[in-house]
């Protein structure tokens, strides 16, 4: 009762926490820009803050943790892999969003290519927010209904989560989600290393827990159960999706001057490395200790034997991890849908306190529909990988645009994301299409062959291509 009472009162205080922090800065989002882009003041110590934060969520926690729990430490490669497309979008695009002063990258397309393009860009990317938020509840399920199992089942954890993401996020906006990062993502840092030096030492050390382990999986190996494809892959998604996620677009948008959006994604990807590795271990050492508990929840139920108020710190840390990456990427949802979709062909008149107002219930509604959308995934790390892997499509354009734009024809953006989504759709339904490797890979073969096919048959270059180049320079 007493270890039950601690960890209650840890996860009230968080909650507590966060709706104050939402509570104080609601004062800087009454205008869309405080709320939507933190009236573009971010420095570079929040953006970094922000970025780490939005990646150190679920799957980089939980679903790393899954993952090692069936297939060995290397799945730790998969923050690296966060890490690779923190400093792909520092090095490459970063910079170069927060100096067009633009906000999505569905605006982008409209204003080099057409409003066809617009639009399914918008579509697509709403439903790469919504596929990501709604394994934010998962994972919030997880560590709820570990650290309260008397109290929270997996479902009323979710349910819970999603009240806490969606309360935060619509009080605060960017500001609170950057505010909750620096906080979370120092205090997870805390727990996640005490938590394994101690969880190693009590199974006997790591030769002790390899012995444990079934031999079929190289356990320790570099690639573990996995295999180069795989891994290659994660890597392959996340230097991908880091340039054209909105999430990564919104704080680069937001930040004080270009050159900061870049330093701060440098060091949010050195922020990232380690925790990927130490979410591993637990996985594999709760693999050696309890072989046939569910996967997901391995990393949780080894962080509950440690004491209490540690595992408490702990798992609360994670939780508010999950709450700050949930609460960032409902508000690029819901950026999305007010920017690209309300503001655009609804109301485009309409004043600011007004898109404001928009702007919160747009996310309550995009919430509750991640909600439902939670209970329905499976495998939270696959399920991440299939909706960034959309991502390709709006990338391959970006670059282009920005670095090539004579290959860049009037209708390249609405083909090109097109057959993304149709080759992801594929993907999913046909046998033979998912049997020739990961959807990132596939998603790159028929995007390139839709953008040039395109390049071949339209003769009508994009808009702006003079103003494009000359900002290249």
């Amino acid at each position: 009762m007493e270890k039950l009472n601690i960890q209650l009162v840890i996860i009230i205080a968080y909650i507590f926490v966060l709706f104050g922090i939402s509570m104080y800065v609601k004062r800087r989002t009454e205008s869309s820009s405080g709320f939507l882009f933190a009236g573009r003041k971010l420095t570079t110590p929040l953006v970094a803050a922000n970025i780490a934060g939005t990646a150190i969520g679920a799957a980089s926690t939980i679903g790393v943790s899954e993952n090692a729990f069936q297939f060995g430490i290397a799945a730790g490669w998969y923050n690296v892999a966060w890490a690779a497309g923190a400093v792909s979008m520092a090095l490459v695009a970063a910079k170069k969003y927060r100096e067009l002063n633009c906000t999505t990258i569905p605006e982008l397309f409209e204003r080099y290519y057409d409003k066809k393009g617009q639009m399914v860009a918008v579509i697509g990317m709403i439903t790469i927010q919504l596929v990501i938020t709604s394994l934010q509840y998962i994972a919030g399920g997880a560590i709820l209904s570990s650290l309260l199992p008397d109290i929270f089942s997996l479902q009323t954890g979710m349910i819970t989560s999603a009240i806490v993401f969606i309360g935060t996020t619509v009080l605060g906006g960017l500001w609170s989600s950057g505010l909750s990062n620096i906080l979370s993502v120092s205090l997870i840092y805390v727990g996640i290393l005490v938590s394994t030096l101690t969880i190693v030492a009590k199974q006997g050390g790591l030769t002790a827990i390899a012995a444990a382990l079934p031999p079929d999986v190289d356990w320790f190996g570099p690639l573990g159960g996995f295999g180069l494809v795989t891994v290659a892959g994660w890597f392959a998604v996340m230097m991908t999706q880091t340039i054209t996620a909105q999430g990564p677009v919104q704080v680069a948008c937001a930040a004080t001057s270009g050159q900061v959006a870049k330093k701060g994604f440098l060091w949010g990807a050195l922020l990232m490395l380690p925790t990927g590795f130490l979410c591993a271990i637990m996985g594999v050492v709760a693999r050696a200790a309890h072989p046939a508990m569910k996967a997901t929840l391995a990393m949780p139920y080894m962080i509950m034997g440690l004491d209490p108020i540690i595992s408490g710190l702990t798992l609360a840390a994670l939780w508010a991890a999950d709450v700050a990456t949930a609460c960032h990427i409902l508000l690029a949802a819901g950026t999305l849908f007010t920017q690209d979709i309300y503001k655009r062909f609804i109301q485009p008149d309409i004043n600011d306190k007004k898109y404001t107002l928009v702007n919160r219930y747009a996310i309550l509604v995009l919430g509750l529909l991640t909600l439902w959308l939670a209970f329905n995934a499976v495998g939270i790390v696959k399920t991440m990988m299939i909706g960034l892997s959309l991502t390709t499509a709006f990338t391959l354009v970006f670059l282009f645009t920005m670095f090539a734009p004579q290959f860049c024809r009037k209708n390249s953006a609405f083909y090109t994301t097109v057959a993304g989504i149709l080759a992801l759709v594929a993907y999913q339904f046909v046998p033979a299409v998912k049997a020739l490797g990961q959807p990132i890979y596939i998603e790159w073969v028929v995007c390139l062959v839709a953008f040039f096919g395109t390049y071949l048959f339209d003769k009508e270059p994009i808009a702006n291509t003079i103003s494009i180049k000359q900002e290249a320079v």
